[in-house]
């Protein structure tokens, strides 16, 4: 009877063993096919979000992040003369949404990006952020994606936020409020499940 027992606990400590060994090397194995890693910003003495759709690194790459890839990963992203960011666009506001809402947040609240809504930035720190890029918060230079008129109107558009007078347009997904036909003692059956 012991020779029985003792056997069953090896073969249990074999499947335990077994089955950490499956886990082990399915972790070792996963591979994320993008990364954002540090050193490549400073490499290349671009933000993370030059070559990222993420402002944070990682994940997609931008039209210029897969050029860098397809180059090697070289020292330096490869510009992209002639093209425009937003192509045809020439309200500030529509720009804002493109350009910066992802990182500043569509109201200017701050996401990844600072906070710009009532913050008092002048004009001149605006274009010239947006121009050169601030490497040491992640934010990329703008320089030669926009036309003279669409940097005007991005600028304006992004100083009304910091001065606080922005006339915010409403929101294109603005979804209306539910309207609830079931009472809390409705069976759920009947009202959705939810």
């Amino acid at each position: 009877m012991k020779q029985k027992t003792w056997l069953v606990h090896y073969l249990q400590l074999l499947a335990i063993a077994g089955i950490a060994t499956f886990i082990l090397l399915a972790i070792l194995s996963s591979s994320n096919s993008v990364q954002a890693l540090p050193e490549y910003s400073h490499r290349t003495g671009e933000a993370c979000a030059t070559c990222h759709v993420n402002p944070g690194g990682g994940g997609p790459r931008t039209l210029r992040g897969a050029l860098w890839a397809a180059q090697g990963k070289a020292d330096a992203v490869p510009a992209l003369p002639g093209v425009l960011l937003a192509p045809g666009v020439t309200d500030g506001a529509e720009l804002y949404e493109l350009a910066c809402g992802s990182c500043h947040g569509m109201l200017g609240e701050g996401l990844f990006g600072r906070d710009l809504a009532n913050t008092g930035l002048t004009e001149s720190k605006i274009r010239s952020n947006i121009l050169k890029g601030r490497l040491k918060s992640g934010m990329p230079a703008f320089d030669g994606m926009f036309t003279a008129a669409q940097l005007k109107a991005l600028t304006d558009y992004t100083v009304a936020l910091a001065d606080g007078t922005a006339e915010i347009p409403p929101s294109t997904y603005r979804l209306e409020s539910p309207s609830f036909k079931c009472a809390p003692q409705s069976v759920p059956t009947f009202c959705g499940g939810n």
